[in-house]
């Protein structure tokens, strides 16, 4: 009896020391969750019990990989790793270096899904999506959204039609996404995006106010000559009776806008709106009202102090 256990013994431990044993993995220091490979993308191949076939390979941008002693490079652009293990199995099969390979696959270090933050955030960033990203997520990785940031946020994705010319944007609120916290608006992104804030419009106050210059307004209907009378602090003496708004027009032709300035200060006119990159100019009573072009090339020179220049007459 004791001599039966001693050969069933033995017989076991040869038949574990037969086994196949699996090809050390190539060390890639990574633990990425599993996504579409793509070109570029850096993966793990091991081969059971065959070592000179495991290895760290590049996807090339073609999406395929080469392995050695295979004629046909493998296409893995698309697929999961999952299924890159059974394109790699499957073509070591065909190409007759294998009889029963077992293959794993893991993702190394992704290159091909790229999210681009830029626009009005402090630090414009580009980062590979290893993972499912939110949309807060990534602003976060851009240190947040500068002071200038619109009211909105632009999100670009690829069109799923290869054909079409145009990505798909979506335009994701400001306050609904950060002050209203709102989960529906903190969108994933799997990489691939471009997100871009555009600045917020402003409203160019010059002449007889206390304090001239570029106000950003967030929305367009919220902005008026009172309010943006109220931001400037107020007129200064020697103030006309009327003012004048200097708009473009979005077919590029230019507006002059007159406006009776006493009497909406005292009520007795309806308060005017104020689009983005008007200009709000109120001129002394003491020298001539400067034209719309000559305002135009002295805020594009000098912004704020261009407008200051205009109080004191050092523009003409």
């Amino acid at each position: 009896m004791k001599i039966a256990l001693v050969f069933a013994f033995a017989s076991a431990l040869l038949a574990q020391q037969q086994q196949p044993r699996p090809a050390p993995l190539p060390e890639t220091g990574a633990n990425l969750p599993a996504q579409k490979v793509g070109p570029n993308d850096l993966v793990a191949v091991s081969v059971y019990d065959a070592p000179e076939l495991s290895r760290t390979l590049r996807v090339g941008a073609d999406g395929f990989v080469r392995l050695p002693m295979l004629k046909q490079p493998v296409k893995a652009d698309g697929l999961m790793p999952a299924g890159l293990e059974i394109a790699i199995a499957a073509a070591l099969r065909e190409g007759g270096i294998l009889v029963d390979p077992y293959v794993t696959v893991t993702v190394a270090e992704y290159n091909s899904r790229p999210i681009s933050v830029a626009g009005a955030v402090k630090q414009p960033v580009t980062f590979q999506a290893a993972g499912p990203v939110t949309l807060l997520e990534a602003i976060t990785r851009a240190g947040g959204l500068s002071p200038e940031a619109g009211s909105e946020i632009l999100v670009s994705r690829a069109a799923l039609d290869q054909n079409a010319a145009a990505a798909l944007i979506q335009r994701i609120p400001v306050h609904g996404l950060i002050d209203a916290a709102d989960p529906k608006l903190n969108i994933s992104l799997t990489g691939g995006e471009e997100i871009r804030v555009p600045e917020a419009g402003r409203v160019f106050i010059v002449g007889n106010v206390k304090k001239p210059g570029a106000y950003p307004i967030q929305d367009g209907r919220d902005s008026s000559v009172l309010k943006m009378l109220a931001v400037a602090e107020g007129l200064e003496p020697f103030a006309m009776k009327e003012a004048y708004i200097y708009r473009r027009e979005a077919s590029g032709s230019k507006n002059e806008i007159a406006i009776p300035l006493k009497q909406i200060m005292e009520r007795k006119a309806p308060d005017m709106p104020l689009l983005a990159n008007d200009i709000l100019y109120i001129p002394d009573n003491t020298r001539r009202r400067l034209k719309m072009s000559v305002l135009e090339k002295v805020l594009l020179f000098g912004g704020t102090a261009g407008a200051t220049a205009l109080i004191y007459g050092q523009v003409r």
